[in-house]
């Protein structure tokens, strides 16, 4: 098959879709790999690292896009991208369409089968594609949250870690998940003191035994989010159900009642954000204030850290990636986990948790949700 690498044109974005070793799998097993010129060098894979590996490089994005059948992105697809995909495409890359109308119909328009790398599935009932970006996230989370919440940020000019003989910031963290947990051992390795709310008990007792009961874990219920975030310096939002908008856990009305120069950062912000206040930000403007609290909202936080999170991901993309290569579409016949990340195709949307979110009628193909 022929893949296409194009360079991330969100801004802010530094990631790659494959880096040069992914690109020599995929041409040893046969494929043809087309790179946009430039598409890694924001992570540290210079156009020479391509060619060694057995890439084509191709000048710009409408010339990988005419080459390519298969599309290995790292971002959704931006609006001048929806107009370069056509039945002919595969795109393999984060989509997160619950909060975004207007993603899904261009990518309805353009007739492509469309999957989405956070809800591709194991055999756990895990989203292993969404796992690598969730660690780098859930660390990223706790790092921002130490410089937002300094004077010259906006913050209340709390250091996070605390010294002797004064406290910490308190963190609250709304969910256990990958996220989580991730924010929670950096947290804690801070020295800050980190709660978190969730409301699988099996998942609190595990988090229970992996941390030694060094964090605080508490079910959450509305009083139990409410009292936690009013005592919170800092709240991480990092709730998630596949492939469907987020849960507004903080409404307005509590920011009023937050101590002044708090900060929130909302890890779930790609799936419209669990904060009633939050809207994206980007790195080069991260926070805005709302009633004295800080929002940190950016809605690709792992393109901070291009090199780790590119290769985090396709080590964790590139088996499902391979197998759309190597059988196209039948692929998602051979593969109940990789059909759950169908989420468009041929106009058509085919992720029930989308269709559900955009009032959209569902369609299965594959029989992938029987």
């Amino acid at each position: 098959m022929r893949v296409g690498v194009p360079r991330e044109i969100k801004p802010d974005e530094y990631r790659v879709g494959l880096p040069p070793t992914a690109v020599r799998e995929y041409v040893t097993h046969g494929h043809e790999v087309f790179v946009e010129t430039g598409a890694g060098e924001g992570a540290g894979y210079p156009d020479a690292l391509y060619v060694r590996a057995g890439a084509t490089i191709l000048p710009d994005a409408g010339a990988v896009f005419e080459a390519a059948e298969l599309i290995v992105k790292v971002k959704e697809p931006q609006a001048v991208e929806w107009a370069r995909l056509t039945p002919k495409h595969i795109l393999f890359t984060y989509l997160h369409l619950a909060p975004d109308p207007a993603q899904t119909e261009g990518l309805l328009a353009s007739g492509c089968a469309a999957i989405a790398y956070e809800t591709v599935t194991d055999a756990a009932g895990g989203l292993p594609l969404l796992a690598p970006m969730s660690e780098v996230a859930g660390r990223i989370a706790v790092f921002s949250a130490g410089e937002t919440l300094l004077k010259h940020n906006g913050g209340m000019g709390l250091l996070i870690s605390g010294v002797p003989g004064v406290p910490p910031a308190r963190v609250c963290i709304l969910g256990g998940g990958v996220v989580g947990a991730n924010a929670a051992v950096m947290a804690a390795g801070l020295g800050a003191e980190v709660v978190i709310l969730e409301r699988s008990i099996p998942r609190m007792r595990y988090i229970d035994d992996i941390f030694a009961g060094r964090v605080i874990t508490r079910y959450s219920t509305y009083d139990a989010v409410e009292e936690e975030i009013l005592r919170a310096d800092v709240v991480i939002g990092a709730v998630l159900t596949a492939g469907a908008a987020a849960p507004k856990l903080v409404r307005r009305e509590h920011l009023s009642r937050m101590k002044p120069g708090s900060v929130l950062v909302d890890v779930s912000i790609d799936q419209g954000g669990c904060f009633e206040t939050s809207r994206p930000t980007t790195h080069k403007a991260p926070t805005y204030v709302i009633d004295g609290v800080v929002h940190y909202c950016v809605a690709n936080m792992p393109g901070a850290a291009p090199r780790t999170s590119s290769e985090a991901l396709v080590h964790a993309t590139l088996p499902f990636g391979l197998e759309l290569a190597n059988h196209g579409l039948d692929a998602l016949k051979r593969n109940k986990h990789l059909a759950k990340g169908l989420n468009i195709l041929a106009g058509q949307v085919t992720h029930p948790a989308v269709a559900q979110a955009l009032g959209k009628p569902f369609v299965d193909p594959y029989g992938a949700w029987s």
